[in-house]
């Protein structure tokens, strides 16, 4: 309940943060950006939302936030992120093939059949995860795994966060602002959550038709 409380209420609790440490909310925003695309394992940290409300925070004057100084830390924390998400997934799919325990986990026909679909899909896939909540923090991990090439993988690494970033810090900024915006983020907050899944729901129901 208070990780759902402070998804939901990122503004709130974002306000509390640079009230109370200054210029060193900078390093928070870095570090929960980093961590939400690099470690597979925390792919419930708020990322969307995070951006929006800071850059909304930055359009107001009374805090102390710059849009650049932020816009530049969340688009080298997403980049660093997936490339540590990407070299953990290499990693462990370079030890399962010799842990008889870590094949368990990973099976080797699944590794191979990601290898081929990254091989065909691997960029888009890159780009389009960036914008899918819980999505965006597996994909690198599963680029890794399925030895997609690094060069590949970094092309798309950033042009999908700055992309991601920039579209997040645009409607922040602007938008983030307006008084039914703000009295309403919850909602906002929701809204973003679910536009971001209908991929996934589109893909969903294709496949279902084209197998029916």
């Amino acid at each position: 309940m208070q990780l759902i409380d402070f998804i939901l209420h990122i503004d709130h609790h974002l306000v509390n943060v640079v009230n109370s440490l200054g210029i060193y909310s900078y390093v928070i925003l870095f570090l929960i950006i980093f961590i939400e695309t690099g470690l597979v394992i925390f792919p419930f940290l708020p990322g969307d939302s995070l951006i929006f409300a800071a850059a909304a925070m930055c359009a107001n004057p009374k805090y102390s936030l710059n849009i650049f100084i932020c816009y530049l830390i969340f688009v080298v924390a997403a980049v660093l992120g997936d490339s540590l998400n990407y070299e953990i997934g290499r990693w462990s799919s370079q030890k399962s093939e010799n842990s008889r325990f870590l094949n368990r986990l990973i099976n080797k026909d699944k590794r191979l059949a990601a290898e081929r679909f990254f091989d065909k899909h691997g960029g888009k896939t890159i780009l389009l995860a960036r914008f899918i909540p819980f999505i965006r923090t597996f994909i690198p991990f599963v680029s890794g795994a399925s030895k997609m090439s690094y060069p590949h993988f970094i092309f798309y690494n950033i042009i999908g966060g700055v992309l991601w970033i920039s579209l997040f810090s645009i409607l922040g900024y602007f938008f983030g602002n307006i008084p039914q915006v703000q009295d309403h983020f919850s909602l906002i907050v929701i809204a973003i959550i679910l536009i971001s899944i209908l991929p996934i729901v589109f893909i969903y129901f294709k496949n279902k038709l084209k197998k029916a």
